[in-house]
């Protein structure tokens, strides 16, 4: 298994997940900005923009739960967030690998950020069609979804075939 060995390949992992983490926590500035706790207001027949506070997990699972899932959550995610960061300065074997714990780390630190600061995660996303509605969720929340995928695709594809080398020919 080949893993990335210069610094430049490594950091640019950690920019995805500052980049999703930045984007996170300005959409869900500007929805605070925007709508009132509560708010709903449609933007497609089928989607809508709310600003709701979610103190579960995801499509909140354990919401109302005592608050103890707050700091549950809060331990999870900051263990997680280093374990991934880590693993991301060490390399990746891959870019399966590396654009998975990418999401992956964005998506939690998005969360982790709102957890610590408001105790529950603010969800603005909510998608409904006929009697059927998903819950709220966000930017983070997504990537945390897209994580997953990218990652089983990557170990379905094989950890080596991403990148392997080029092969070199002698045209002697």
């Amino acid at each position: 298994m080949r893993r990335e060995r210069h610094l430049c390949g490594r950091w640019r992992w950690l920019a995805l997940a500052a980049a999703i983490v930045l984007a996170d926590q300005g959409t869900k500035g500007w929805i605070a900005a925007q709508f009132p706790m509560g708010a709903s207001q449609a933007v497609m027949p089928f989607f809508n923009l709310v600003h709701l506070l979610n103190d579960g997990a995801a499509f909140s699972l354990l919401a109302g739960a005592g608050g103890w899932q707050r700091y549950a959550f809060i331990a999870l995610a900051s263990a997680v967030s280093g374990v991934l960061a880590f693993r991301l300065l060490q390399g990746v074997a891959n870019r399966w690998e590396g654009w998975g714990y990418g999401l992956l780390l964005g998506g939690a630190l998005g969360n982790l950020i709102d957890r610590v600061a408001w105790g529950a995660v603010v969800d603005y996303l909510d998608l409904h069609a006929g009697g059927w509605h998903w819950p709220a969720f966000n930017l983070a929340d997504t990537a945390l979804c897209l994580s997953v995928l990218i990652l089983l695709v990557g170990m379905a594809q094989g950890s080596d075939q991403a990148e392997i080398p080029p092969v070199e020919t002698d045209n002697v």
